[in-house]
């Protein structure tokens, strides 16, 4: 019976990409423990991880569009953050760089940007944003001043979505917008898989002075569901590994400075 269990239980984990302890525990009827020890056992497989709260599969499944990118799924904030956690770090320090004191600044909902709550915490600067994970992190600075946007949570992503987003922003001073993406591609743009937050993205990067980009390698040549800008209505993109020459070309044709923080090469800037 143990081990139907838990082939069921791999089979529903890998259906869903995530899920937590207490949905399994639900779906199996079993108690949390017997759940945490199959999980356990599953990840001796290679196959499933443990993520805070539950589990997931180690490769998500991505699916090719019609152009042969990849089609990027959505998967959970707990299983993003702790995805290529050493290369989001390594952005999200050098895009802090570019934060002076007195700046305001639009912090985007991510797993990246939300990194660069480390490197800043020392600067006196007022911060804008709609996601609660960064919220959190600055309460202990006082330093910081934080502004919410409000509105309905978004469990997905972690923040708040408002009809009002756009409305709101405009009465903030943003001078630098530091922002996230689930994919990107020189066809598609800039593209999210969360439709409500994608009309306050595209007034950000339309408005706002100076625009930067916070994507790790795996995010580059991968499509959501929505586009909410072109690659050439950025500043800045700042990555963790310097991509292939046709996203260099398109950056230097595009005056876009295209950052790369290796940790091996050094930060490297092509414009």
């Amino acid at each position: 019976m143990k081990s139907k269990r838990i082939a069921k239980l791999e089979e529903y984990i890998t259906h869903k990409q995530q899920a937590s302890y207490d949905e399994l525990v639900d779906k199996f009827a079993v108690s949390k423990n017997t759940i945490r020890n199959d999980v356990q056992e599953l990840i001796k497989s290679g196959k499933i991880i443990k993520v805070h709260g539950g589990a997931a599969v180690k490769n998500p499944v991505q699916e090719k569009s019609q152009n042969n990118e990849v089609t990027k799924p959505l998967t959970s904030f707990t299983y993003r953050k702790e995805t290529n956690l050493a290369g989001k770090q390594r952005i999200a320090q050098q895009a802090a760089t570019y934060v002076q004191e007195g700046d305001i600044i639009f912090i985007d909902t991510g797993t990246t940007v939300l990194e660069m709550i480390e490197h800043i915490q020392e600067k006196t600067i007022t911060i804008v944003t709609n996601n609660i994970d960064i919220i959190l992190r600055t309460i202990p600075f006082e330093n910081l001043t934080v502004y919410s946007l409000g509105g309905l949570l978004d469990r997905r992503s972690q923040s708040f979505t408002t009809l009002q987003a756009q409305e709101i922003i405009k009465k903030y001073n943003i001078n630098k917008a530091f922002l996230a993406a689930t994919a990107i591609s020189i066809k598609n743009g800039i593209t999210s898989s969360i439709p409500e937050e994608t009309e306050l993205k595209s007034y950000i990067a339309k408005q706002i002075d100076q625009k930067f980009l916070l994507v790790d390698h795996q995010k580059f040549d991968k499509v959501a569901l929505t586009t909410y800008c072109d690659l050439n209505q950025l500043d800045y993109l700042i990555t963790d590994r310097l991509p292939n020459n046709k996203y260099v070309e398109y950056c230097t044709n595009n005056k876009v400075e295209l950052v790369t923080a290796n940790p091996n090469k050094g930060v490297k800037k092509c414009l």
